[in-house]
């Protein structure tokens, strides 16, 4: 792409950066400036810029906000001890964002586009990725959105493909701790057929009344079962889930109705390094129970973007619950390994990390 840059003219100060990436939080304070580019049938991707960050202006009738034509990907910019910044995986952001397209009917950004419209954004706003200590980040939101002004059901004729980013600290405050969560008998996230292998707003909107509950419990997250029986573990809220077995071998519930994680597939790759066998395949609530009741399972965890890995401890329900497993030393060992990857701290032998700057 042919990317124009127009330069804010009021850049957030040395001194207030300095405030913000002290303690960043999540998803609280933005960058400088933020990428886009606009899609038409006629016209194809055009128009692609990086201008300051600001507001945007949307009549009412905007597609978007009536039928949730929308798709949006979740990364990271990391910034080395030398000073480099590099990004995890973008190509898989990309691919992931593609196959999200086909399923929203919006038109395909190519893979390298995408990527070097994270790169054209993270290079003029590198100041704002915090330096490593800590596992700070610069977190990246791609999105796409429906901006035709229309009302009727149908693919909109105008899309718009937007990069803004926020710096981030580290997920858990204090160390990395088990969660605790919540099994919902009532909501499902996503059938056969439906959107759950998408990133799309509408799988999460339809999560957080699901979240409340387990909150409500006393819960850090929910877990969501199949929507055909209600018996096999799918996905929590926003992240992938993992069974340890005694015999080292690892299971994780398979895709096609839940979202393929980046982070999950790299688990994939690093605890076969690391000399364990991952099975993907339909996992039971019962064999959940029964397995950790029996000790056949001895670790559980969950991945994102955000948490990167952590530890999984009690299960609750409705007048029940199972314990945590009786260790988290392999569910440390992969988060500490991958983490020693994005940070530059440990040789990067799979090609994962790219350069920015």
């Amino acid at each position: 792409m042919d990317i124009s840059t127009t330069p804010s003219s009021a850049l957030v100060s040395e001194e207030r950066l300095a405030e913000i990436l002290a303690n960043p939080g999540f998803g609280l304070h933005f960058t400088d400036h933020m990428f886009t580019v606009e899609w038409t049938p006629e016209a194809g991707w055009h128009g692609a810029r990086i201008e300051p960050y600001g507001p945007l202006t949307l009549d009412p009738a905007t597609a978007v906000l009536h039928y949730a034509q929308e798709t949006f990907e979740g990364m990271k910019a990391y910034r080395h001890e030398d000073g480099s910044i590099w990004s995890f995986r973008p190509e898989e952001n990309a691919a992931r964002m593609v196959r999200s397209s086909h399923r929203l009917a919006f038109p395909v950004l190519d893979v390298e586009d995408f990527v070097q419209a994270v790169d054209a954004l993270v290079e003029l706003d590198q100041r704002w990725v915090p330096e490593p200590a800590g596992e700070k980040s610069l977190y990246l939101r791609p999105f796409m959105i429906a901006t035709e002004k229309f009302l009727g059901v149908r693919p909109s004729q105008h899309v718009t493909f937007m990069v803004i980013a926020s710096p981030a600290g580290a997920y858990f405050k204090g160390g990395v701790k088990p969660v605790t969560l919540w099994l919902t008998e009532e909501y499902t996230r996503a059938g056969r057929g439906g959107m759950g292998a998408a990133k799309t707003g509408g799988n999460y909107a339809s999560s957080l009344v699901a979240q409340q509950e387990a909150i409500a419990q006393g819960c850090d997250q929910v877990v969501f079962l199949d929507a055909q029986e209600g018996r096999y573990v799918e996905e929590l809220g926003g992240m992938n889930m993992y069974f340890v077995h005694d015999d080292g071998t690892i299971v994780t519930p398979e895709t096609g109705t839940i979202l393929e994680g980046i982070t999950r597939s790299s688990i994939i790759e690093l605890a076969g390094k690391l000399g364990h066998q991952v099975v993907e395949r339909r996992f039971s609530i019962d064999e959940w129970r029964e397995g950790v009741a029996s000790g056949r399972i001895t670790e559980i965890f969950a991945c994102g973007t955000a948490a990167v890995v952590t530890p999984v401890g009690e299960l609750r329900w409705e007048g029940g619950s199972v314990p945590a497993p009786r260790s988290d030393d392999l569910t440390m060992r992969i988060r500490r390994a991958l983490v020693d990857i994005q940070y530059g701290r440990a040789e990067d032998t799979f090609g994962w990390m790219h350069r920015i700057v």
